[in-house]
Order: structure tokens, then C-alpha cells, then sequence
């Protein structure tokens, strides 16, 4: 749930009533006559308010036996987080679990990539969402394999390998003892059960405001020639997924608050670690009305600021952790280039000739002598990529021991990767921007969006011209 936004009945009564999409994710109505839960802007018409209960999630709404509404579809609404607390081992495992990282591996082998006990992992889960770790990643995959029934034409035994089941048999029962429906009643009428196509077309949401003229200009001035394409209205990019590599295209509906999503995959089973990075990369799961009523409680900051800016993702570690080395004290077109140099001498390519980021192996074994910039530096990221190569789970703040890397590569590294709550204060754009604002405000009370705060010190450089 959002810090700004508590279940209050009466707050979710007009919330519904209005279908507010501003609330969408945030909350979820459930109707105890039909046994039905529901997302805020459902087209049904509404219950009566004696008639339903409010949930922060839908896993909180499943937990009570309700099903998913075959309307407005819940597993389409922005992320919403089914726990929001503050265990590490808790938070990350969710997060692997939503990215499809959990799939043909045994509990056992889960917990051993955690670095955690069964016991321990099993009790984490029990006491915060009421279940099992396997009952939470048998929900997260069949609200996507709900999903994929309505918006594609896979064949239901690819749905059921996509999101990690070896079995047609052991899906259909799952997901009948979940939505209470089997999959072939769930499929959309009209399209061809048989039919198979090498791509997927998804419809992924955010909540509102969302200003994706701010961030098709930053991702168009850092776009890297094969790697990524950007366009007035779309933006395309490759991936490395857990068993292969994928191609995207996510095209902006305005109309409709989300993106309308193509995929390529190598592996069908990447589809779940696909769709949690574009969500990432594009900031989908935020509440950013929430965001700006917060940072535009400081008087300085409301003038001139910015509405609806996205955190622009990356889309791994390696590579934020890459493009921060490389970004160090030049201009965002000289980083551009050294990265673009990377790219085409140390990345492969995709059959339609797409480029993908190097592997850290590939940039550990070259002498990188194709990179114009302080031998130093070559050194520190060849450093880098080493101990990336060697431990792909380092944290960005285990980058620290590395030689030659310091607080603003792993702040700005872990600020791209997600986390909305780093303050670049050592930037020379945010101080720039940080002074223009009038009297003395304080980071600090932007707290825990300081990122998004960031954004807007940089934006502010750019107010004369509306260049980043």
C-alpha cells in the first residue's frame, strides 16, 4: 500500500464509485454476494457498499477465497506489493519470486540461493502472508498465466511452461483451485486456442500521472544504437533473461495509462523475469500522484516542478553498475559513446541483428583498448566485471571493496535499478539543481523518495531548454 493512502472505507467508497485510476493497484473491492474481488476501476456496475470488503492486494483477497473478476481482470493492475515491510531475506525473496526467478527449483535450492534455511524462509512467509513460499509463487504464476488466457493466443500448454509448470495436468488444477474456472473458460472468446505465434502482445498499466514525454527524452539521449530504440511513442530494447535473451517493444497508450507490449523470447519460460523487468525499466509500479503531493510539500520544491517523472530502470545490475563506471565526470554524450563502444566490440547479437549488452565475462577478458577514456578507469571496470563474472548476486554495495569504485557509482547504480529512495546529493547536476531551489530545504524530508527527487533537481537544469 502507499504511505499516502490507508484502507479507509470511506476514501475507497469514492475511489470506486469514481473509478479513479489513480487508484488502481493501490486497493481491491471484493463483493460477498458473487464471491467476485475487484480493482477500483472495474466496468461492472458497483455493489452495494453493505456488499463488498476492501483489500490492500489481491493476494490478501485470494487469502479470504475471493477469485479475480473476468472484467477488469486484477493481474493487470499496477504492482502492488502483497507485503510492505522491512526483512531483507522477506523483501528479496518476493521480488524473485515476481520475476519469475523461482521456477523448475526446489525449495531446497531456493533458500540456498537466499543464503537462508527452509525453516527460517517457510516461517518469514507464514507469519507475514499467511502462507507458504510455494502457495505465494503458485498465486504470483497463475495471476500472469490469467493474464496471458485474455491478452495472447498461446496455446495453454505453452502458458503453462511459460510461467513454470512441467505439467498441463498440475496447472489446470491449480488453476482451477485458484479462479475456480479452468483455463479454457477464462480464454477470451475468438482467439484461436491452436494457434501459436513467435510473439507475445501484453497490456501492462501504471497509475497516473505518468510523464513519458520526460522519459522518452531521457531514454532517447542515452539510447544506444542497436541495443535500444527509441521513438515519440515507443521504446525498444534487448534483454538477458535467466535462460536466454528476449527483444521488447513497449508502445505508450496514454488512453489507456500503460503500455501496449511486444515480446520476442528465446525461452517461453523467461516470460515472467521479461515482463518484471520492463515493469522495472519503465517504472510501472509506482504511485506517483503520492510521490508528488510528498515532494511538493516543501514550498521550494512545488515551484517548477515536474509531475509524473518516472524512474528510468536498468535493465541488470552489470550493466547500471557499467554505465555509472563509464558516466563518471563526463556528459551524458560522451557516456554514450564509451557505452556504445562496449556495446558493438564486446555485445552479441540477437538473429535480426539487434545488439546485447556484454556479459561481464566478455568485458573481464578484453583489454578494452577500444575505450578513450583514463587507463584507471578501464581498470576499475575490468575490476568490476571480474567480480561480477565470479558473483553475479553482489549487492551495489558490496561494489564498494572493488578499487576505483565509490558511493556515487553504487548510488547512482542502485537509484537506477529501482530503489526510490537514494538522494544524489554528490551529483554535480543535483547540487546544481539543489541551489537553485529558494531558502534551505532538506533531503532529508523527501524521504523515502528521495530518487524521484533527484530527477528533479537534474529537470531543473534543463527548464531553458527542456534538455536533459
Amino acid at each position: 500500500m502507499s504511505n499516502s493512502f490507508h484502507l479507509q472505507p470511506d476514501a475507497c467508497r469514492r475511489a470506486r464509485l469514481a473509478r479513479d485510476s489513480r487508484f488502481d493497484g493501490l486497493f481491491f473491492i471484493a463483493v460477498k454476494t458473487t464471491g467476485i474481488y475487484c480493482r477500483p476501476v472495474c466496468p461492472a456496475s458497483p455493489p452495494k457498499e453493505a456488499n463488498v470488503d476492501y483489500f490492500p492486494s489481491a493476494l490478501a483477497a485470494s487469502q479470504q477465497g475471493y477469485r479475480p473478476c473476468l472484467r477488469c481482470r486484477p493481474e493487470s493492475a499496477p504492482g502492488s506489493p502483497a507485503w510492505q515491510g522491512t526483512h531483507t531475506t522477506l523483501t528479496r525473496a518476493i521480488k524473485l519470486i515476481d520475476a519469475g526467478h523461482w521456477q523448475q527449483q526446489s525449495l531446497a535450492q531456493f533458500c540456498q540461493r537466499l543464503g537462508v534455511g527452509e525453516r527460517h524462509l517457510r516461517q518469514l512467509f507464514r507469519d507475514e502472508l499467511g502462507m507458504s513460499p510455494q502457495a505465494y509463487r503458485n498465486f504470483r504464476r497463475l495471476m500472469l498465466a490469467k493474464q496471458l488466457l485474455h491478452q495472447t493466443r498461446l496455446p495453454i500448454a505453452d502458458i503453462a511452461a511459460s510461467v513454470g509448470f512441467g505439467s498441463v495436468r498440475r496447472f489446470n488444477a491449480a488453476f482451477k483451485e485458484l479462479i475456480t474456472l479452468a483455463p479454457g473458460q477464462v480464454r477470451r472468446t475468438g482467439k484461436s486456442v491452436g494457434e501459436t505465434t513467435e510473439k507475445t502482445q501484453l497490456f501492462l498499466s501504471y497509475r497516473p500521472p505518468y510523464n513519458w514525454p520526460w522519459l522518452q527524452r531521457f531514454l532517447s539521449q542515452r539510447a544506444i544504437e542497436g541495443l535500444e530504440e527509441v521513438s515519440p511513442d515507443s521504446y525498444q530494447r534487448t534483454l538477458h533473461l535467466p535462460n536466454a535473451s528476449g527483444l521488447f517493444v513497449a508502445r505508450h497508450n496514454a488512453e489507456k495509462n500503460g503500455f501496449d507490449v511486444t515480446l520476442w523470447l528465446q525461452d517461453e519460460t523467461d516470460l515472467p523475469a521479461a515482463v518484471a523487468t520492463i515493469r522495472r525499466l519503465l517504472d510501472l509500479d509506482a504511485d506517483r500522484a503520492a510521490i508528488d503531493r510528498h515532494l511538493c510539500r516543501c514550498a521550494a520544491m512545488s515551484k517548477g516542478y515536474l509531475p509524473g517523472i518516472p524512474l528510468p530502470g536498468m535493465a541488470t545490475a552489470f550493466e547500471a553498475g557499467v554505465r555509472a563506471i563509464l558516466g563518471q565526470q563526463v556528459s551524458v554524450a560522451a557516456a554514450r559513446k564509451l557505452v556504445a563502444a562496449l556495446v558493438n566490440n564486446l555485445g552479441g547479437t540477437l538473429p535480426g541483428g539487434e545488439r546485447m549488452f556484454p556479459l561481464p565475462q566478455a568485458v573481464a577478458d578484453s583489454i578494452l583498448d577500444f575505450l578513450a577514456m583514463p587507463g584507471s578507469r578501464r581498470d576499475t571496470l575490468k575490476r568490476f566485471a571480474s567480480a561480477l563474472a565470479q558473483n553475479p548476486e553482489m549487492s551495489p554495495q558490496e561494489w564498494l571493496a572493488i578499487k576505483g569504485i565509490g558511493p556515487w557509482t553504487v548510488d547512482y547504480a542502485t537509484m537506477r535499478l529501482g530503489d526510490p529512495d537514494i538522494w544524489l546529493g554528490s551529483d554535480l547536476g543535483v547540487r546544481k539543481g539543489l541551489a537553485m531551489l529558494e531558502g534551505e530545504p532538506n533531503p532529508e524530508s523527501w524521504a523515502p523518495w528521495r530518487s524521484y527527487a533527484s530527477l528533479q533537481m537534474w529537470q531543473r537544469l534543463a527548464l531553458p531548454n527542456q534538455e536533459d
